[in-house]
């Protein structure tokens, strides 16, 4: 479907199921939507609901599952949603393109994104630059793909020698798991856990995180089209202020965090979305710039870098500064926002 198409669509505003009920009499409703089905690291905005952080900020949420970081940023710019969680890699090539629909990230929630490369031992891939002249795996267009190239030039790989193979997003884990790709490209703490559902060994799997091998670029944040935040600024500040609440319970209460999401998803893991938040907080949220800092500091240096790597993967002549990106100007103050 052509964007202009996939704006329409959304404008018309396509119904998803709401994951709360609504909004109560004296509160501002508001639309938000998920990048993907229901996780761990997303117990941190259902338990602030839960726990009346929202509604203490006058919003009343409507929290729906989104499907994929792409179509969060145009359900978001289209005006279907006043609010998303996505990759902020997502939105440079669209705003590249979209200049009058611009979204902007206010609160960077995963400090590295999660994007790796991650392969199963017996691949003949014992460490990152074994990867050269394998056979990788991962959907057309897919976020971690894209930047695939910049991350090879930071870590010394020749990324020409890579043999590409396309696939759905769902059978992406399936088919390395299965031996027909060498190793793929894609979100650390997605494909851990599919590869483990799909009877992979927890010590056969073998993973290089791109933040952590030459290209820290910031994750998945909370976004908002730029029109909609200049009419909107408290809404926006009381939601902020409230997933830095939800963050804050989510580390400290676990348990009662995941409980929060089973009551609105009934076939939600707990055990396993345990270990995904786990693995999400260690190698994407508590990094040293966080604990120094506090979540959501803004460093426009990195920030820079983010939209340089995204330019030189889509080729784009004209990239959107960094700063019609990425504001600090909606989050709480840095010590409201410690976290250790």
């Amino acid at each position: 479907m052509h964007r202009r198409s996939l704006l329409a669509a959304a404008g018309a505003g396509l119904a998803l199921p709401a994951l709360r009920p609504a909004a109560a009499q004296g509160t501002t409703p508001l639309r938000f939507a998920l990048d993907w089905a229901l996780q761990g690291n997303h117990a941190m905005f259902t338990i602030a609901e839960a726990r009346g952080l929202f509604r203490d900020a006058g919003l009343a949420p409507r929290i729906d599952r989104g499907f994929g970081s792409g179509d969060t940023v145009v359900k978001v710019a289209s005006g279907a949603y006043d609010l998303g969680y996505a990759e902020v890699s997502a939105a440079v090539k669209f705003n590249a393109e979209n200049p009058e629909r611009r979204v902007v990230c206010i609160y960077p929630v995963l400090d590295r994104t999660a994007a790796a490369v991650i392969t199963v031992k017996g691949r003949g891939i014992a460490a990152l630059k074994d990867v050269a002249g394998k056979r990788l795996g991962a959907p057309e267009g897919e976020a971690s793909r894209v930047l695939f190239p910049t991350f090879a030039r930071a870590a010394g790989i020749d990324a020409g020698s890579i043999q590409w193979s396309s696939m759905a997003a769902n059978l992406r884990d399936t088919m390395l798991a299965r031996g027909q790709v060498d190793a793929v490209t894609g979100f650390l703490f997605t494909t851990h856990f599919n590869l483990l559902a799909a009877g992979v060994q927890e010590e056969d799997i073998l993973a290089w995180p791109y933040a952590e091998n030459g290209l820290d670029l910031y994750g998945s944040g909370i976004i908002a089209r730029a029109d909609w935040l200049e009419k909107n600024p408290q809404a926006a500040s009381g939601f902020v202020r409230g997933c830095v609440g939800g963050l804050k319970l989510l580390l400290a209460e676990p348990d009662a965090a995941m409980e929060s999401v089973k009551k609105r998803e009934p076939l939600f893991d707990v055990a396993l979305e345990k270990r995904r938040w786990a693995m999400t907080r260690d190698r994407c949220i508590l990094t040293p710039t966080v604990r120094e800092h506090g979540t959501g500091h803004l460093d426009m240096a990195r920030a820079e870098a983010l939209v340089r790597a995204n330019a030189e993967a889509y080729g784009l002549q004209n990239p959107p500064g960094a700063e019609s990106l990425f504001t600090d100007r909606f989050l709480p103050p840095a010590a409201e926002r410690r976290l250790v």
